[in-house]
């Protein structure tokens, strides 16, 4: 079982000697962090993302919206240089979707990109197969698995087919008890599936990565826990077929996202972890052969910052891997849920010596879910991000659902909205669907209730 989380206040005072957040919000909105009562968040990233509370929903009903000047909306562009046509995939949404993650993988290997998505309300883990008329048939690959957030496709078991690894949280409201449960589902050859649990009465799991951590020819897994209380980051060294031994490397409670990458060129898998709750932070874990060396490679004295997804990229093309992360989780700790003026998306540059400078990208309510593809294939990476219930509280019908941030290619980046329906999209992936060379987004759709018009569930962007 994991050890106890360190008390808060300890941590707290150790923040002074990490980079600090700009000062993107108002000074009498800004104070310093305390200990104090953990609050709730959508804990699923990508949603990434990705934190999610029953006092949300509560608030819902009884609380009075936030001012429509609280909104952080990119600035408008009339025409973008490029649009995408929307059509939705696989069965029509029954009820309200809670579509956690999406991932786009050719999980049959017959050269057709394909889509995974991990269904939170209903337990399921579906796979939207790309047949050969450019259609998507859905086919259920896991039932009842408690709250699936994320989803990855790896050979774990080293037979020359896809397995797929998902984080399961157990229940997305917040909760202390140990409900959280690692399943690899194990792939016969023909793409029938056994699910298989590895790490039960856990925290809350809301992320899992894949990657030969010690060396050893071996897949392992790294985990991003929640928790609500308690939480952590941690990695599981495989010790057999289907055995993990897990190693513990931060015991801090509302880690929601994990990045996998070689950070500082010695050949070696790190993993970075961004972590919400009162924290705020992003910790870097390098890879020192089985052991990691970590350290906070920035945090927010905001404590309403709203950390909601990471994604990795070398988004000014040096040949090192950087960081995007967006913060758009609008559901506490304040009493009333919404927009704020800070949310957006913004990168860590990682520079050769050894540093890390933060730049923003741009404002997004609600902002989830960024990923870096060159969109208009100028030869510079752009960022996408999906915004989540952003429009809670605005006034008018019409705020960004999907922004893409234009890159200059210089560090420069032109927010241009590319859609304002389907709202409250949570998950995003990209993929080169049609084999034509022009990446395609898809969004999956994460709605508290049924007071929605057209709820969108799965939906892919074509060019």
């Amino acid at each position: 079982m994991p050890p106890a989380l360190p008390h808060r206040a300890a941590h707290a005072r150790s923040r002074r000697d990490f980079p600090r957040l700009p000062q993107l919000v108002p000074a009498p909105q800004r104070r310093a962090v305390v200990a104090r009562p953990v609050h709730a968040r959508l804990a699923f990233g990508p949603l990434a993302a990705v934190v999610l509370a029953l006092t949300w929903v509560l608030a819902a009903g009884c609380s009075r919206p936030p001012s429509p000047a609280t909104a952080a909306t990119p600035a408008a562009v009339a025409t973008p240089p490029l649009a995408l046509r929307p059509a939705p995939i696989g069965q029509q949404a029954a009820g309200t979707p809670w579509i956690a993650h999406v991932a786009a993988v050719d999980l049959d290997r017959d050269g057709r990109l394909d889509v995974l998505a991990c269904e939170a309300q209903a337990g399921h883990v579906l796979w939207l197969r790309q047949n050969a008329a450019g259609g998507f048939d859905e086919q259920l690959l896991a039932a009842d698995l408690r709250a699936p957030v994320h989803a990855e496709a790896a050979d774990l078991d080293g037979d020359g087919d896809l397995d797929v690894v998902v984080a399961s949280m157990g229940f997305v409201f917040p909760n202390n008890d140990r409900i959280g449960t690692v399943f690899i589902l194990e792939n016969d050859g023909r793409q029938r599936f056994t699910a298989r649990p590895v790490l039960e009465h856990a925290e809350r799991v809301t992320d899992v990565r894949v990657a030969d951590f010690d060396g050893d020819g071996k897949l392992d897994l790294a985990l991003a826990q929640f928790g609500y209380d308690q939480g952590s980051v941690s990695w599981l060294q495989r010790t057999g077929p289907w055995t993990f031994r897990r190693h513990a490397l931060l015991e801090l409670s509302g880690a929601v996202a994990l990045g996998v990458a070689d950070f500082n060129a010695d050949g070696r898998p790190d993993l970075a972890a961004l972590v919400s709750q009162q924290w705020e932070e992003l910790h870097l874990f390098e890879n020192t052969g089985g052991a990691f060396r970590s350290r906070r490679l920035w945090g927010s004295t905001n404590e309403d910052f709203g950390s909601s997804g990471l994604s990795v990229a070398d988004l000014n093309a040096d040949g090192r891997p950087d960081l995007v992360f967006s913060n758009g989780d609008g559901f506490g700790p304040a009493a009333t849920p919404g927009p704020r003026p800070w949310h957006g998306v913004q990168w860590l540059e990682n520079r050769p010596d050894g540093t890390w400078r933060y730049a923003r990208i741009g404002d997004l309510a609600g902002a989830y879910s960024p990923v870096a593809v060159d969109l208009d294939r100028d030869g510079a990476l752009d960022v996408v991000a999906v915004a989540a219930y952003a429009s809670r509280g605005l006034a008018g019908g019409s705020h960004p659902s999907l922004v893409w941030f234009r890159h200059d290619g210089r560090g420069g980046f032109t927010p241009h909205v590319l859609a304002t329906a389907p709202r409250d999209q949570l998950a995003l992936a990209v993929g080169d669907f049609a084999r034509d060379g022009r990446p395609a987004l898809v969004t999956g759709g994460f709605f508290l209730s049924a007071a929605y018009d057209g709820l969108g569930r799965l939906t892919l962007w074509r060019p």
